[in-house]
């Protein structure tokens, strides 16, 4: 069985005695994997990142990390962590000279330092800004810098807080990748994001944040039986008036949409749909260009965990 390398139970934290921003969450993390933290501004994420890498204490509850105490082993934790917070950090010196101190803080001789850099700046694009100060980056440019630099140096879990702010999809998707590489080789993954595509992406098993509770835990496969919801059955259809199709159709009309020259249906029973989408067609004499039933997606189940009510921002 996979060890546990993180182990959270019955987790509070207040900020000022009086509101609770984390309500008696507890999961685990185990090693090798990607664990998610999803979940709208404000509902405790980034809380949950600062207590489990010990940049501050929780109210209560019990939290190992590596078989260690957050509360009594702070400096041993942090050695065998790394971390990308929200913020990007802002270094007084060059792209290159600052991945190099960061290896030296770790102890990494000269030799390794030098191919440890040569390698990320090919990897996160900073060749052709290797030479430029830090603070003249632009925002994105910076982002990939702190990215970088946590990669200087061995370790046994990466926590990460919306990693991908500011980056393009290029070099978004190349970090996923990245990541992805990196726990084939045994580094762990804690993991938060909006972008519910990265989640779907990247994941082994994602935790629903909402108001400072867990609300759902589960593989992405699990949440999307379990909160997946409706399908949506999209037809492109030729020669027949759309709104026509909708009126002689035996579906509550909130449950279907007509996108310019599409019709959507979101239903429970996709295939009883479409065989009913058909016989209505071909009554009217149309003629069906294009079909496609979507799988159920990481959108779905927020919705239906969260609501639809709330959103996701």
């Amino acid at each position: 069985m996979q060890q546990n390398v993180v182990e959270v139970e019955n987790l509070k934290h207040t900020y000022d005695n009086k509101k609770y921003v984390l309500e008696g969450i507890s999961f685990e993390v185990k090693k090798g994997e990607v664990f998610g933290l999803l979940g709208r501004n404000g509902a405790g994420k980034t809380t949950t990142i600062k207590i489990l890498t010990t940049l501050i204490l929780p109210t209560s509850g019990k939290v190992n990390i590596l078989g260690y105490d957050v509360r009594k082993d702070g400096l041993k934790i942090r050695s065998r962590i790394g971390l990308v917070q929200q913020l990007p950090s802002i270094e007084f010196t060059t792209v290159e000279k600052n991945l190099d101190i960061y290896g030296m803080l770790w102890g990494l001789n000269k030799k390794t330092r030098k191919e440890k850099i040569e390698e990320l700046l090919e990897i996160f694009d900073l060749k052709n800004l290797r030479k430029k100060d830090a603070i003249d980056l632009s925002g994105g440019e910076r982002r990939r810098l702190q990215i970088a630099r946590e990669f200087m140096h061995d370790m046994d879990i990466l926590f990460l807080d919306e990693p991908t702010v500011g980056l393009d999809v290029i070099m978004r998707r190349n970090l996923l990748n990245y990541i992805k590489k990196m726990v084939n080789k045994g580094l762990t993954i804690v993991f938060t994001t909006h972008m519910l595509e990265e989640a779907e992406y990247l994941c082994d098993r994602i935790a629903v944040i909402d108001k400072g509770k867990i609300v759902a835990i589960d593989t992405l496969d699990n949440l999307k039986i379990k909160y997946g919801g409706k399908r949506a059955v999209e037809f492109k259809i030729k020669n027949i008036n759309l709104n026509d199709i909708k009126e002689k159709l035996n579906i509550n009309h909130d449950n279907i949409k007509i996108v310019n020259d599409r019709l959507i249906i979101l239903t429970e029973n996709p295939y009883d749909t479409v065989e009913m989408v058909i016989d209505k067609i071909k009554q009217s004499n149309g003629k069906i260009e294009w079909l496609n039933i979507r799988d159920k997606t990481l959108e779905d189940v927020f919705l239906n965990v969260i609501g639809e009510e709330n959103g996701i921002s």
